[in-house]
């Protein structure tokens, strides 16, 4: 579904990224992970196409995407949503996700796609005429991804989806992102919370200073003692 090769990204001279290789199936929940300042937002953005000057390959369903602007990523079927989920706060939840269905795709199918969605998250039927930003950082969240749904993705990117929530939000997001699955939508996500991404990752992988240096199903990481000594302290 989505193939990255040999990718390296900038910032203005700054190398952050070096040669970069993932392959992602359809249908699979893929992690990311790694310290702080490693480069997985980077990662992001890039195969997103955002910010960053790339060199390498990126294909979504063999199609060569590397060179295309963000909106037809997101119309091929390759969405993010991004760290601190970005919403519109002086914007109802309803126009929140309205605003996802912006390519003539997904808006052919937004009233469809907006009953799936409330569907999925009923919190957010339930307060579709609340500002965005009067909502507590979990149902924002849930707002955020129920905008990129709209978006009729293929492929989700999740960047640190359970900074700042509640444990609750947390066992409700990686609920949701396993019921994503067995929707047939194919998952990347880059989280701290190590434990339970490992849980639930067909496949991850872990970045150091830029480099990809583990990679392997999520529960053989988690069990992994190079993992343990890097990044859970064991």
């Amino acid at each position: 579904m989505l193939e990255v090769e040999n990718l390296d990204a900038f910032y203005g001279q700054i190398h952050v990224l070096h040669g970069v290789s993932l392959s992602i199936k359809a249908g699979d929940i893929v992690g990311l992970v790694g310290a702080n300042a490693a480069g997985k937002s980077t990662l992001m953005y890039s195969l997103a196409g955002l910010r960053t000057t790339c060199a390498g390959k990126i294909r979504l369903k063999n199609e060569a995407i590397e060179d295309m602007p963000t909106h037809e990523r997101v119309r091929r079927g390759l969405v993010l949503v991004p760290e601190r989920r970005r919403l519109f706060p002086f914007m109802t939840v309803l126009e929140n996700l309205q605003i996802g269905a912006y390519s003539d795709g997904a808006r052919a199918l937004a009233h469809q796609t907006m009953r799936e969605v409330f569907e999925l998250l009923p919190t957010l039927s339930e307060r579709r005429t609340q500002l965005a930003g009067s909502l507590s950082g979990g149902e924002q969240q849930m707002v955020a991804i129920g905008r990129a749904l709209m978006a009729k993705p293929q492929v989700l990117l999740l960047d640190e989806p359970t900074e700042g929530l509640a444990p609750i939000y947390v066992k409700l997001l990686f609920e949701l992102i396993t019921s994503l699955r067995a929707l047939g939508i194919t998952v990347l996500i880059v989280e701290q919370n190590i434990h339970h991404v490992l849980q639930t990752a067909d496949r991850a992988y872990v970045l150091e200073n830029g480099r990809i240096v583990l990679e392997g199903s999520g529960r053989a990481l988690l069990n992994d003692e190079r993992l343990k000594v890097a990044y859970l302290g064991l």
